[in-house]
This record gives structure tokens, C-alpha cells and sequence, in this order.
């Protein structure tokens, strides 16, 4: 098993990240989402707030990447990852009750919650 670790705990709750699915014919679309927060060795959890196309790729195929690295790269070093996996979607239950509660959330539709495990870390940088 994969194990995201403290430094990069804190870049994807920190940052915005890259966030990758692949639509029913074998396209990719990336977005950036910002409201994500590590909520165990392996495991992401995403807002979804404004996400459609997003939302329908996982449905269709849960396969998933997202990408963050640090923003003051030219500074103070590179430090980059991927993380591929599987989402899952919830609109209801434990994920979507814990997304809702999310000060970052506040103001915005909460529409659901997107669960990402990750089972590959690959450092970029």
C-alpha cells in the first residue's frame, strides 16, 4: 500500500491540485480543484461544487489522477507528485456529511464528494 506523507499532506490540502479522469471514449479531462483534504494514509476527499463532466467520467470509469506541487517552486525547490487511483462519487453519507462541514465550503453548493484512493505515488520533482 501507498502512504501519502506529511509533506505532501501538506500540499494537497495547501494548494490547488490537477485533477485528471477520462471520459467514456478515452479522453482525458483535467481540472484544478482546490478543496481537498487527506483523510487517511491513502485516501483524498474532494468537493465537488461546480464539477459536471467530472462527476460523469467517474461514473463512467474511476480511474484518476491528480498532480500538486509546491507554488513557490522557484524559490524554494520543486516539490511535485502524482497520485493515480480510483474515485468514487457520494451524495449522501459519511463523505458528503464530512465535505459539507468544511469551513473552505462555506458559501458554496456542496454538491457532493468525490473519495480518491490512491495506489500509486510518483515523485515529478
Amino acid at each position: 500500500m501507498v502512504e501519502i506523507t506529511p509533506e505532501m499532506k501538506e500540499l494537497i490540502e495547501k494548494e490547488a491540485i490537477a485533477f485528471a479522469t477520462v471520459d467514456k471514449d478515452g479522453n482525458p479531462h483535467c481540472i484544478t480543484v482546490a478543496c481537498c483534504k487527506v483523510v487517511s494514509d491513502n485516501q483524498i476527499l474532494i468537493t465537488n461544487n461546480y464539477l459536471v463532466e467530472t462527476i460523469e467520467n467517474i461514473t463512467n470509469n474511476p480511474n484518476v489522477a491528480l498532480t500538486v506541487w509546491s507554488r513557490n517552486w522557484e524559490e524554494e525547490g520543486c516539490k511535485a507528485y502524482e497520485l493515480r487511483g480510483t474515485a468514487e462519487y457520494f451524495t449522501k453519507g459519511n463523505w458528503y456529511d464530512r465535505v459539507k462541514q468544511l469551513p473552505e465550503n462555506k458559501g458554496y453548493p456542496c454538491r457532493g464528494a468525490i473519495l480518491a484512493t490512491v495506489s500509486r505515488i510518483k515523485k515529478l520533482a
